[in-house]
Order: C-alpha cells, then structure tokens, then sequence
C-alpha cells in the first residue's frame, strides 16, 4: 500500500527525548516542532515572611517637670538662701555705686580737662557695679530693686579736698566689699563681691595719681 506523502507524519518524540537527554540534556533538541504545549511550571514556593515587629507608639518629647527645670531649685547653689542673707548688704552697695556715679561726673565737670577723661572712666565703672548688683538681687529674689538715689545737685568744693575724699571712699568701698566677701557662704556672690572689690581699688589708685598731678601743680 501506497504511503499518502500529503498526510502529515506523526512523530512519537518521547523516544528521541530519552536519546537526546544523554547527548545534550540542557537543550531543547525540536524547537518550535511539539504540538503540545508543555504543561506551565508550577510556581516556586515563596518561603514565607517572617512576622512585622510591632511598631513602636510614637514617641513624645518629654517634658521635665517644672520642678527639674533650670533656676527652678528652692535653694540653689549659687545665689540661693546663703546670698539671701546679703540682700542688705547687696542693697547698700547698689545706692552707694549709683551715688558715687553721680559725684564722680560731677567732678568730672568741674575738675581739669586732663582729669575728665578718667574721672568718667570710674563713673561708668560704678554705674556697671549698680547694673551687676540689680541682676543679684533679681537672682536671689526675682524680683526687681528699685533704687532710691537722690537726684540733686553736688557740690564738690575745692578740687584737691574732693580728690582726697574720694580716695578714702573708694579705699573703704574697696575693703567694705572684699569683707563682704569674706562674710557670705554663698561662692558666686563671694567671687562677684571680690571682683568689686578690685575695681574699687584700682579706682583709688586712679585718683591717687591725679591728687599727685595736682599737688605738683
């Protein structure tokens, strides 16, 4: 019997699969021939996700209590209760600074030009010790001081004589502070009332050289 050579052929390719595994098992040995579709690949398994953290809640800015807060202490270390105890000592000192502002530019207008320049050098001085000393007593207290300074006029007299009087307060201003010092517990008071002390020396000095340019005169 004559083969139809019109009739399509078909071919069992499984045998040629099992020969062309041993040749070149990686390749596909009829591409584009099979009339059946291979079967899809099943999906490889996922392995599964480890369980999310827990988010944590927001965290809010803490807020210390108010009792933590800075200049908040009942008894600070540094003007606390110890400068409490000065607070009249501190109130002198700021009338006496102011005063002795007053006088110091009064003279300054009275005395010789050569004199003024430094004569309103130590009234600067005396009105920053007001200024320092108004900040203590709002640390220690909170509340503001006012001062009660005279306002009038100030007579001066003779040029040497004040400069002598000068001298003297300013020296006495000098160890009043420095024994100030020396009295209070309290280390920032202490070392502030030094400092003063200082300036009030060195303002002593200052006018003992004009007394002595005076008197060669």
């Amino acid at each position: 019997m004559e083969e139809d050579l019109h009739q399509p052929q078909v071919y069992d390719y499984r045998q040629y699969d099992r020969v062309w595994q041993r040749v070149a098992p990686t390749l596909e040995p009829y591409p584009g021939m099979r009339q059946a579709a291979p079967e899809a690949a099943e999906p490889r398994a996922e392995p599964p996700s480890p369980p999310a953290a827990p988010t944590p809640p927001e965290s809010q800015p803490s807020t210390p209590p108010e009792s933590q807060l800075p200049g908040a202490q009942p008894n600070p270390c540094c003007m606390g209760t110890a400068a409490g105890e000065m607070l009249a000592v501190i109130t002198g000192f700021i009338e006496e600074s102011l005063s002795d502002r007053q006088y110091f530019l009064a003279i300054a207008r009275q005395g010789p030009a050569w004199a003024r320049q430094k004569l309103r050098a130590i009234a600067d001085d005396e009105a920053g010790h007001a200024r320092r000393l108004l900040a203590v007593h709002y640390l220690i207290t909170g509340q503001c001081y006012r001062p009660a300074v005279h306002h009038g006029p100030v007579c001066v007299g003779q040029w040497c004589a004040a400069l002598r009087e000068r001298y003297h307060l300013e020296a006495c201003s000098g160890f009043n502070y420095a024994r100030s010092a020396d009295g209070t517990t309290d280390p920032c008071l202490s070392r502030l009332f030094n400092e003063l002390s200082a300036d009030e020396y060195r303002h002593a000095d200052t006018i003992l050289r004009l007394l002595e340019r005076s008197l060669q005169g």
